[in-house]
Formats: structure tokens, sequence, C-alpha cells
């Protein structure tokens, strides 16, 4: 590294760092998802015990942690300021209601799944461009090989030798960064897309279950 060109030593330094950054999403990203399963299932557990909305709000307003809880009290905080603007629901408001609170959950999800997919796609980035910057590298140092041996007439391994060591480095250093990327954008994106159909999922569940119980009163 230290005899390389300036070159080869930017790629190198380039790819170093793109490695930093993508463990460091990538760490974070599996804490993240663990804890969001945590939370989902504890969230679960108490939406599905029976206690009324108004108790669940009180309970869940105080998470502000929770994708799901900040979708429920979304919801729940759209109601109450249509109680408090009207008094009562009329027949031919529920639908009205209905759509505003699908609405704020809506807009609720999609600020969650937003923060939540924050910096996932330079894994993506990483993952497809680091072979090529690594490649780059690979070319430059074969092409250093190759002025070393005109200027010094000789074909000699010593000659050659540490142009093909930086281009070789640079090359598996390239798929280093690919390859943990590559797969790890994958398992994500795969455990994020089923934890957000079981937010979708949920908002469905809600809406069905509370204008069921608000057309029975």
């Amino acid at each position: 590294f230290l005899q390389a060109d300036i070159i080869v030593k930017s790629v190198i330094i380039i790819l170093i760092l793109a490695s930093i950054y993508s463990w460091t999403i990538i760490v974070d990203k599996i804490i993240r998802i663990n804890r969001l399963k945590k939370l989902d299932k504890d969230f679960d557990e108490i939406f599905w015990s029976g206690n009324s909305f108004e108790d669940l709000y009180e309970t869940f307003n105080y998470n502000q942690h929770d994708p799901k809880s900040r979708i429920f009290c979304s919801a729940i905080d759209e109601w109450r300021k249509s109680n408090a603007d009207s008094g009562t629901i009329e027949k031919g408001g529920i639908n009205s209601l209905k759509e505003r609170m699908f609405r704020s959950m809506q807009v609720t999800f999609n600020k969650e799944s937003e923060n939540i997919e924050k910096n996932i796609t330079f894994l993506a980035t990483a993952g497809s461009t680091a072979p090529f910057i690594g490649l780059f590298g690979t070319v430059w140092g074969i092409m250093n090989s190759f002025k070393s041996i005109a200027i010094a007439q000789n074909t000699n391994l010593a000659v050659v030798a540490p142009g093909i060591a930086e281009a070789l480095f640079a090359t598996a250093l390239g798929l280093f960064v690919a390859i943990p990327a590559v797969v790890a954008y994958n398992k994500i994106t795969s455990d994020l897309s089923k934890y957000f159909i079981s937010l979708e999922t949920f908002m469905d569940e809600f809406t069905t279950i509370f204008f069921r119980q608000l057309e029975n009163k």
C-alpha cells in the first residue's frame, strides 16, 4: 500500500471506508430489526388483550419507539378530533372518518418506513459498485506493471510484482466490500418487507374492528 501510487491508494482508501460504513449500517439495521420484532410482539400481546381502544391509547401513547404504536395512536387521534368537532359521528360520516383515519395511519406508516429504511440503499450501491472500483484499481496496477517493464526493459518478476500485488489487493478488497453488502442488503430488505406487511395487515385489521364496534353502538 505504501509503495502504491496515488490512484491505487485512493481506490483502496475508498473501499476501506465503504466497508466500514457498510458494516456500520449492517450492524445498526440488524439490532434495530430485532428490537422492532420485540416491540411488535409486545404490542400484539397488549392490543389483543381485550382492553378498550381508549385504554390502549393511553398505554401506547407513551411508547414513541414502536411504529405500530404510532400508527395506532395517529388513528385514535384522528377519531378524537372528529368527536371533538362534531360531538357524535353520524352514520353517513363513518365512511369519511374511516378515510381520514386510514390516511392518517398511512402517513405515519410512510414516515416510519422511510426512517427505518434510511441508508439501506448504500448497501445496494456498495454491492454493485465496489467490484468495479476494485477492478479500476486492478487495471491501474497492471498498467503500472507494464510501465515498470518498459522502463526497466526487464520482464523479471521483481519488476512486475509490485504492480500485480496492487492489482490483486484492489480486486480482493472490492469483493470484500461487495459480498457482505449484497448478502446483508437482501436479508435486511426481506426482513423489513415482512415487518411492513405486518404493519399494513394491522392497519386493515384495526380499521375493520374499530368501525365494526362503532357501527354497533
